[in-house]
């Protein structure tokens, strides 16, 4: 799959969401219920209720019978919806990972490759875009001890693959912090620990990389509620989402409200953990100790 159609495909997610929101706001303006959406297109009000929230593909009829059920008969105006329809429906380099990746987590990945700005806290582990390969590995198999080494792999490659995008043609910035707690909790042996430390040292030179570290000796801080992460798209009306997992599923929380208090948990963050530099001597002194 080349660069352009790996980005065309990750944007199928968010161009989803957009033909969803679009639709969505046709169907109020109009005063139309989603019982009745529904019937028009020969689907249930819950089928409606996930179109507009971008949870399914669409069918180009489905699309045409809605905007003549809401009133648009201006060509141009169907053909650039229509248009969205069709590019929504691209599939993703991720659906070949099907046997090990979740439905839940499928929006997930093609949110994070069609994002422009991944802000990420973590304290469990090291965040899946920055885990070394043997670590990836470490922290996989304790996830699922009782998997075949074939499926730890197969795994594996996902998260090596979702990585790419680090450094890829239209890089999204990344701004990761990660509490000590994730640097010092083992997973693997001595040399797979002093392996991902020397993978983060390396990472946090890239240009579109921001990496910072909060210690221990800082004490309580800012993410007493978890690890969470938050995107933002080049799309100016698509809103910043904030990601939860959770054990069998996931949480997406986009109401300006929610995103702000997570925004204000971010700055804090950022403001009171060291900075890049220092936060790489962190890194190295973790290295010597490990």
């Amino acid at each position: 799959m080349t660069a352009g159609e790996s980005s065309g495909a990750s944007g199928s997610v968010v161009r989803r969401i957009l033909l969803g929101s679009q639709l969505r706001r046709l169907r109020e303006s109009r005063g139309i219920t989603r019982e009745a959406a529904g019937y028009s297109i020969r689907a249930s009000e819950s089928k409606i209720s996930r179109m507009e929230l971008g949870r399914v593909s669409f069918k180009a009829r489905d699309v045409e019978d809605l905007l003549t059920l809401y009133g648009v008969h201006d060509e141009s105006e169907r053909g650039a919806l229509l248009g969205l329809a069709r590019e929504a429906n691209l599939a993703g380099w991720w659906h070949s990972f099907g046997d090990v990746l979740p439905g839940w987590f499928q929006t997930y990945v093609g949110l994070e490759g069609a994002a422009s700005l991944i802000r990420i806290y973590e304290v469990q582990f090291v965040h899946g875009l920055l885990q070394a390969e043997d670590y990836a590995h470490a922290v996989v198999a304790r996830g699922i001890p009782d998997a075949p080494r074939a499926e730890v792999d197969r795994r594996v490659a996902l998260r090596l693959e979702r990585q790419k995008i680090l450094f890829s043609e239209n890089a999204p910035r990344l701004h990761a912090v990660l509490d000590e707690a994730a640097l010092r909790r083992p997973y693997g042996d001595r040399a797979v620990m002093q392996g991902q430390l020397r993978h983060l040292i390396e990472i946090s030179e890239h240009p579109n990389v921001t990496l910072q570290v909060m210690p221990f000796s800082f004490g309580g801080h800012a993410g007493e509620s978890g690890s969470f992460t938050m995107l933002r798209f080049p799309e100016s009306d698509l809103s910043d989402v904030v990601y939860l997992e959770q054990l069998t599923s996931a949480l997406y929380l986009d109401k300006r409200e929610e995103v702000a208090q997570y925004t204000r948990v971010m700055e804090r963050l950022q403001q009171d953990s060291p900075d890049p530099a220092e936060s790489r001597d962190l890194l190295r002194g973790l290295l010597q100790l490990t």
